[in-house]
């Protein structure tokens, strides 16, 4: 029977984390902590969030409801919607009266960075405006349930621990949309928004073609609840492999050992005997998460994605997509797209793998303390880390064969394709998911794939296409059977933030069916919408929203 009540979903609460990791020694003991200081030591922070004045409900995953056995009311529940609103004095039974923040680390393709914490020091830095609120067993499964925009915490760095309903629209609609694509992911469970409660953000003016924001706006106040299995990042374990280097307190390595043991209790267990020496399971789970993120990066790579800003801090140590600020999908092909203003080409599209690999090195080196004195241990760290772009170049090759219905990857053919595809300014699902159809003739297939290109082809183009075509068709066999399976790779529709933009600016004046509209046009992305959808979902983008400030391209401003 669903959890139609909130007193029955206060009784799944079971509090691995608060239970089993160090709370800050230095915290307050009613979680009453909201100014920004330095945190030495500890896993966590215990904190109260800051509730939402004049909470209204905006959406709630079904979806995600239903994986959790929750009954579809729940979310308009007084007592629901107090906590996902920020109201944790709705606490009841077991239930904790105060949520708990992280710290991490941060670097940047390897790097290590201080600057970004006021204090210079490191110890600043980590869960600003994230509060977990929850985290029990739901279907015999472990979720951590987590408000984005809760409030400040010992970590916020003198802003205000909110969220706009723009950014929180956005994390809400993508952390389902992938989901739904087969990614790894967060998952979202509920939006609220403030009546009440507005922020002010740096934001593009209507029509602005700047690459900064240009205007300050008001923007309703907004929570939503992203889940996972944990939230623990690179840059957690990061931070106290730094602390054992630089020896900053007796208990660093000790506190090392206990977040990596928990990681593997929360993440890796069914995959990792607990039987086995503690030594073994380091290597073991080395080994599971380089599989995992690599897997992860592919799928990335074929659905369109990229996440703008992938530090160690936003690289989920269960190996799934974790934050969704500075991220976007390649509409027109560019293997250097990057909508995120601060993110750099380092950040772009086709470069995820090297940034992948990058914080991989983070994991690596926060692992390798942990087996000081076992060489032979350490060899075989090392070992997996010495394979990892070997891995990740075999991981994307089957990923471009299974985009394109081949048994085999062919180099040549793979790299002919995107040379085409740069030339014809094509459409990055729209191009192949036309590709997928599979006509009876060359001819039929040119004519469809010309309904991706964003310029008109020529004659040398169409020879060019309808050469690489006959190449490509000749290889994969029956085209029936590769239609189908090429259309489970390649889904029918895909983000596109012009159409993303309305949805938010309508729900800031309380009009939520455009976000209703999405939510239900994502749940389904490998099925071809229907007529009257596709005509607004499944077309190319206009060319007033090329290079216009908060579409193509826009700020974290969130």
């Amino acid at each position: 029977m669903p959890i139609t009540s909130f007193a029955e979903f206060a009784q799944r609460v079971d509090y691995s984390l608060l239970d089993g990791l160090k709370a800050d020694p230095q915290a307050s003991g009613d979680g009453r902590d909201h100014q920004p200081r330095q945190v030495f030591s500890g896993h966590y922070v215990p904190v109260t969030p800051t509730p939402l004045p004049a909470p209204e409900f905006v959406a709630h995953s079904s979806a995600l409801f239903q994986e959790l056995g929750l009954g579809e009311a729940l979310a308009h529940d007084e007592y629901f919607l107090r906590l996902f609103s920020g109201d944790i004095n709705v606490a009841t039974g077991s239930m904790r009266p105060y949520g708990w923040a992280t710290g991490y680390a941060l670097s940047i393709y390897g790097s290590e960075y201080i600057q970004q914490c006021p204090f210079g020091t490191g110890n600043g830095y980590g869960d600003g405006r994230a509060i977990s609120v929850f985290e029990g067993l739901f279907n015999g499964r472990r979720w951590e349930l987590q408000l984005k925009g809760g409030g400040p915490t010992p970590y916020c760095r003198g802003a205000d621990g909110r969220a706009v309903l723009r950014s929180s629209v956005r994390e809400f609609l993508a952390q389902e949309f992938m989901h739904a694509l087969g990614v790894p992911t967060s998952r979202s469970l509920t939006l609220y928004v403030s009546g009440a409660e507005t922020v002010r953000r740096p934001w593009y003016a209507p029509g602005s073609q700047s690459f900064d924001p240009d205007i300050l706006v008001n923007n309703p106040a907004a929570i939503t609840t992203r889940v996972a299995p944990s939230f623990l990042r690179v840059g957690q374990l990061e931070l106290f492999a730094r602390r054992v280097r630089r020896q900053a307190h007796p208990e660093a390595l000790n506190e090392l050992r206990m977040i990596v043991a928990h990681l593997i209790e929360r993440n890796y267990r069914q995959e990792i005997d607990p039987a086995l020496p503690f030594s073994e399971q380091v290597v073991r789970l080395a080994g599971l998460f380089r599989a995992r993120l690599i897997g992860l990066v592919a799928h990335w790579m074929r659905v369109g994605y990229c996440q703008g800003n992938f530090n160690s801090d936003n690289c989920a140590a269960g190996g799934y997509t974790l934050d969704y600020g500075p991220f976007g999908f390649c509409e027109l092909f560019d293997p250097s797209f990057q909508p995120w203003t601060g993110g750099g080409e380092h950040f772009s599209f086709f470069n995820q793998p090297q940034a992948a690999e990058a914080n991989y090195q983070m994991f690596w080196a926060a692992l390798r303390p942990l087996l000081a004195g076992n060489n032979e241990a350490l060899a075989r760290l090392d070992q997996i880390r010495e394979g990892f772009a070997a891995a990740m170049q075999q991981e994307l090759e089957a990923m471009w064969a299974s985009k394109l219905g081949l048994a085999s990857y062919n180099a040549n053919l793979v790299n002919e394709l995107l040379e085409l595809m740069l030339k014809s300014q094509a459409d990055y699902t729209i191009f192949f998911r036309r590709l997928s159809d599979i006509p009876a003739t060359i001819a039929e297939q040119l004519s469809a794939l010309k309904l991706s290109f964003y310029e008109p082809s020529s004659e040398v183009l169409d020879r060019q296409w309808s050469g690489w075509l006959q190449r490509w068709r000749a290889l994969i066999g029956d085209l029936q059977a590769t239609s189908a399976a090429m259309q489970r790779m390649n889904p029918a529709v895909t983000w596109r933030e012009w159409l993303i933009a309305p949805a938010y600016e309508q729900a800031a004046r309380g009009d939520y069916t455009l976000i209703q509209e999405l939510q239900g046009l994502f749940s389904h992305p490998y099925r071809s919408p229907a007529a009257e959808l596709a005509t607004t979902y499944d077309r190319l983008k206009p060319r007033e929203f090329f290079n216009a400030g908060g579409v193509s391209h826009y700020s974290c401003s969130s």
